[in-house]
C-alpha cells in the first residue's frame, strides 16, 4: 500500500497526511478513486521534494566558487584522447569506472569552467562533487593536521564521487606540503573520479610537489586509469575580442586598454 511505502521510507509527514485522506484505520485497498488521485500526488510531491533537497545539500557541499555549464563551454576548443568523445565525457559512465582526468593548457582555456560544468552534472545525476584549489587544500590538510583531525579529513575527502583540484602547480608547494597533497591524489586511485587542472606538463610536475619520486608515480596512476584533456585552442581572450567586435564595442578603445581589459576577463574565467 502506498500508505506502508510511505512509512518504510520515512516520510512522516506522507504518512499523516495519507491516515488524514483514508482515516487512520482505514486501508488504501479501500479507497475511492479520488482518495487514491490524492495519495498519489502526495507521495509525488514528497519524492520531488526530497529529490530537491537533496540537490541542494549536494550542491552546497561541492562549494563550487560559480555556476557554469557545458552548453555554454565550445568542445571545439578541446583535444581529447583518440576513441574518446565529448558525447563520452558528458555522459558520466567514467565516474561509475573511478577515471581521472587531467585538463591541461595555459591559463584562460576554460579548464576551471569545464570542470565545474562536469562537477554540476555529478550532482545532477544524484551523486556528490567537492571543489578545491590545490592551494587550499594544503592548507586546509595542515590545519586539520596540527588539530590532530588529517585522517579525518582524508576520509571526507574520500567519500565524494568526483573530487575536483583545481590550479596544481599555480603556487609551488614544499615537501611537506607536496606530500600532503599526494596522499589524497593518491587515495582517489580506482576509488573515486579525479579531475585535476593545470597549466603544467608531466615533465615538470616533480617540481611542483618538491618531490620528483612522488610526481613519477602521481603520473604513472594518473597515465594507467585517467584521460588528458588538452585545452589548445584559441585563448578566452581571443574569443573574449571577437564576441565585442561583432558586437560593436570595442570603439575607441586603444590597444593597451583592450589587452588590459582582457586579462581582467581572464582572471575571473581561469
Amino acid at each position: 500500500m502506498l500508505r506502508d511505502v510511505a512509512s518504510e521510507s520515512g516520510w512522516r509527514p506522507a504518512v499523516a497526511a495519507l491516515s488524514s485522506i483514508v482515516g487512520t484505520g482505514g486501508s488504501m485497498d479501500r479507497a475511492t478513486p479520488g482518495q487514491m488521485q490524492a495519495a498519489s500526488e502526495l507521495l509525488s510531491h514528497e519524492l520531488e521534494v526530497r529529490s530537491d533537497s537533496r540537490h541542494a545539500r549536494l550542491l552546497r557541499q561541492a562549494k563550487f566558487p560559480a555556476v557554469k555549464s557545458a552548453s555554454a563551454f565550445d568542445p571545439s576548443d578541446l583535444q581529447l584522447q583518440e576513441g574518446y568523445g565529448w558525447e563520452q565525457l558528458l555522459g558520466l559512465e567514467w565516474l561509475g569506472q573511478s577515471q581521472d582526468f587531467v585538463f591541461h593548457g595555459p591559463t584562460g582555456r576554460g579548464k576551471t569552467h569545464l570542470a565545474i560544468a562536469l562537477g554540476m552534472l555529478v550532482i545532477d545525476a544524484g551523486k556528490s562533487a567537492r571543489f578545491l584549489s590545490c592551494a587550499q587544500l594544503v592548507f586546509d590538510l595542515k590545519a586539520a593536521r596540527e588539530r590532530g583531525r588529517l585522517d579525518e579529513r582524508y576520509q571526507e575527502l574520500s567519500k565524494v564521487d568526483l573530487l575536483i583540484l583545481d590550479e596544481f602547480g599555480y603556487i609551488p608547494l614544499d615537501s611537506d606540503g607536496g606530500r600532503l597533497l599526494f596522499q589524497v591524489m593518491s587515495n582517489c586511485y580506482e576509488r573515486q573520479s579525479m579531475v585535476l587542472t593545470t597549466n603544467i606538463e608531466f615533465g615538470k610536475w616533480g617540481a611542483v610537489l618538491a618531490d620528483d619520486k612522488l610526481a613519477s608515480a602521481l603520473v604513472d596512476r594518473i597515465v594507467h586509469h585517467g584521460r588528458l584533456v588538452e585545452f589548445k585552442a584559441r585563448a578566452a581572450a581571443s574569443r573574449i575580442r571577437s564576441c565585442w567586435e561583432q558586437e560593436g564595442r570595442l570603439g575607441r578603445a586603444t590597444l593597451g586598454e583592450t589587452r588590459k581589459t582582457s586579462v581582467l576577463r581572464l582572471e575571473r574565467i581561469g
